[in-house]
C-alpha cells in the first residue's frame, strides 16, 4: 500500500503543478491530497513537500488557516474568467448550452474560490 500511496502523491503532485498554469485545475487540493498521501506513506517526501521553498506555503497555510492569500486569490479569478471568457466566445461560439455550462463552471468556482478566509499577512 505504501508504494501505491507514493505513487498517486507523486500524480498529485504533478497535476498540482498542471494546477498552477491551467485555471481549472485546482492547485491547492491537489498538493493536500499529496501531503496526505505521503504522510502516510513517505515521510521524507511528506518533510521535503512541506519544505518546498514554492509549494510548502500552499499546504501549510491552507492547513493551518484554511485561507487563501489575497493575491491567489485575485490570480485563480482572474485566470479563471479570462480563459472560460475566451472559451465562451471564441471556442464554442457556435453551441449556446456549452456557453452557458461554462459560465455555470465559472461562477462556481468563483464562489468556492471567495468562501474560503482571506489570509492576511500578520
Amino acid at each position: 500500500m505504501k508504494t501505491l500511496f507514493v505513487v498517486l502523491g507523486a500524480l498529485s503532485l504533478l497535476l498540482g503543478l498542471v494546477g498552477i498554469f491551467v485555471p481549472l485545475l485546482p492547485t491547492t487540493p491537489f498538493l493536500l491530497l499529496a501531503a496526505a498521501l505521503w504522510v502516510r506513506s513517505s515521510p521524507r517526501l511528506y518533510a521535503w513537500l512541506l519544505a518546498h521553498r514554492r509549494l510548502g506555503p500552499y499546504i501549510r497555510n491552507f492547513r493551518e488557516n484554511r485561507a487563501i492569500p489575497l493575491h491567489a486569490k485575485i490570480l485563480s479569478v482572474m485566470l479563471l474568467w479570462a480563459t472560460l471568457l475566451y472559451c465562451i466566445f471564441f471556442v464554442v461560439n457556435a453551441w449556446w448550452w456549452a456557453q452557458l455550462a461554462l459560465l455555470a463552471v465559472a461562477v462556481g468556482v468563483t464562489w468556492h474560490i471567495l468562501s474560503f478566509a482571506t489570509l492576511r499577512k500578520e
